[in-house]
């Protein structure tokens, strides 16, 4: 009796095609960041150049240099690197303090603070500028650091607990219990038991975070105005001119803006990936 094959071919065809709409996928993605890296090593003769080359005629780090020497963007960087700290480390503290709350503790406003915060992951950031910027103008936050942080720690908190609760609901109650006998405080559980073991979580909740404050721009337009206290992609885009755009150096202020976060998701892929999985299957 003859043995059939079609479903070892079916499964050959399957693989084929979801590695077609893989390197699709691939090439959509990666293909922007290339054309933005070729054209920041090219001189402005040859940005425009037509038939326009994909590698760059003669590569120069020019551009690089301008940007770094002449255009505030020491500065610019450095606000940066100050609010997303500052907005990484304020969200992972208070969100991981909320998160082990509705997964440890049953009070009387437990589901409905759980429902609230699945409602305010939903709603688009774009609806609260207008009344996020009047209470930054009667706090008197505007052009100040300040008034950016504490609106990226407010947007990225119902996210972060929800996806925190989630993996500590997976902690095994026996542990806190024994810690309980030994005579550990709720405070101690959290600091010695709960964020230890959490450490995938923990690295996913920075990295969101820190995404989101770092690449953060409608915000930063609204309430920055001085240039010295511009972020990282309000600065690069005062690099537009209002009839002429150098784009060798709006790409090339680009790249280096996205380096440090390519960077952070290389390094800590493994937990991001962990993180992700674990903490959407307990909400």
């Amino acid at each position: 009796m003859r043995i059939k094959k079609f479903p070892k071919i079916k499964r050959g065809a399957g693989q084929i095609f979801l590695y077609l709409l893989l390197f699709i996928g691939i090439f959509f993605t990666i293909t922007p960041f290339l054309y933005m890296l070729s054209t920041s090593l090219k001189g402005d003769i040859f940005i425009f150049e037509f038939p326009p080359k994909f590698i760059p005629t003669d590569p120069t780090l020019q551009n690089y240099l301008t940007v770094l020497t002449r255009r505030r963007f020491d500065k610019y960087f450095l606000n940066s690197v100050i609010v997303t700290i500052c907005t990484t480390f304020s969200v992972v503290f208070l969100s991981s303090m909320m998160a082990f709350g509705f997964a440890r503790f049953q009070f009387k406003l437990r589901k409905p603070l759980s429902n609230l915060i699945r409602i305010l992951m939903m709603m688009p950031s774009m609806t609260l500028i207008v009344p996020q910027f009047i209470l930054a103008s009667e706090l008197n936050l505007l052009n100040r650091l300040e008034g950016v942080i504490m609106v990226y720690i407010a947007q990225n908190l119902s996210l972060n607990v929800f996806l925190l609760t989630g993996f500590f609901k997976q902690i095994p109650n026996e542990i806190e219990e024994a810690a309980k006998i030994d005579g550990a405080s709720p405070w101690q559980i959290y600091t010695r038991i709960i964020l230890p073991l959490s450490t995938p979580a923990l690295a996913t909740s920075a990295i969101f975070s820190s995404l989101g404050a770092w690449d953060e721009y409608v915000w930063a337009m609204t309430v920055l105005n001085k240039p010295e206290m511009r972020t990282l992609p309000v600065g690069i885009a005062s690099f537009h001119g209002q009839f002429v755009t150098d784009w060798g150096l709006v790409f090339a202020a680009s790249i280096i803006a996205i380096t440090p976060i390519i960077l952070l998701f290389i390094f800590f892929q493994k937990y991001f990936v962990k993180g992700i999985t674990a903490g959407s299957i307990k909400g």
